[in-house]
């Protein structure tokens, strides 16, 4: 869904400065008439060969007393398991206490909006502490939810972030999606995350999709009515707590230690 998760991940690896350690086997498990090799040239001229595969980077934040391993790769086409369980014992090899999968989906969501994230977790503490919004979904599932599987059957805790990117605005890149997940990063490490330029990008796409939106009638109907379902669902949630957590994260942002109090509902940020 607009490559929005993998560009969290690449995001990273630019901005923390992630080394490359490793990487898989692609011929266990790619099917090379599917994600086929890349010719290309290099930055010497010389022509090379690039296969399909899944690398492992470790990354060390400055503001983190811990480094973070970076996974970034292509589904496989086959051997699912032990995909799984190559990658899992990299990570133990590597001292990995705790697995986050990033994910997108296409949903019915207006771009107008914040770009909603659901979760999921293997442990109910996980849940409690990080107020996931648990996913109901019931149905066939990619190498995410089987990764996380297979951190469940072996007791690793591990969470799933998933933002929903507006189905009709599908094609990559979609930073406001990006910067959603990253959000939910930054509450999880306890840590500011390096931006750049995808702030303004978000809204770059945003204004960009509103000039789309504002050349077609019917789907400018449709966004209106995706708003007006969006709002009424989330009014319930616009609490004193939603806009705490917000306003502490754009004051952490600027390195300060944060309000002594949270602001109450209506308040100016």
């Amino acid at each position: 869904a607009a490559d929005a998760a993998s560009s969290v991940v690449d995001h990273l690896m630019e901005v923390w400065n992630a080394r490359v350690i490793a990487a898989v086997d692609p011929e266990e498990f790619y099917d090379f008439q599917v994600n086929r090799p890349v010719v290309g040239t290099d930055d010497h001229g010389h022509r090379r060969l690039t296969w399909p595969s899944t690398q492992i980077a470790v990354a060390s934040p400055p503001d983190l007393d811990r480094d973070v391993i970076l996974i970034r790769g292509i589904e496989p086409n086959m051997r699912w398991r032990q995909f799984c369980a190559e990658l899992l014992a990299a990570c133990d090899e590597l001292g990995g206490e705790l697995v986050v999968t990033l994910a997108a989906l296409l949903a019915d969501t207006p771009h107008t909006r914040p770009i909603p994230v659901t979760g999921t977790a293997t442990e109910p503490e996980l849940v409690d502490r990080l107020r996931l919004e648990q996913s109901t979904y019931e149905g066939p599932t990619g190498i995410v939810g089987v990764f996380q599987d297979a951190c469940a059957r072996l007791d690793i805790p591990a969470v799933s972030y998933w933002a929903a990117v507006p189905h009709y605005v599908a094609q990559p890149p979609c930073p406001k999606a990006t910067l959603a997940l990253l959000s939910q990063l930054e509450d999880l490490l306890e840590v500011s995350i390096p931006l750049d330029d995808l702030a303004e990008d978000a809204k770059a796409w945003e204004r960009g999709v509103d000039d789309l939106a504002e050349e077609d009638e019917d789907v400018a109907d449709y966004v209106r009515s995706l708003e007006e379902t969006r709002d009424t669902a989330d009014l319930p949630e616009a609490s004193g707590e939603a806009i705490a957590r917000e306003f502490e994260r754009y004051l952490k942002r600027r390195g300060d230690d944060g309000p002594s109090a949270p602001p109450q509902p209506g308040a100016p940020a």
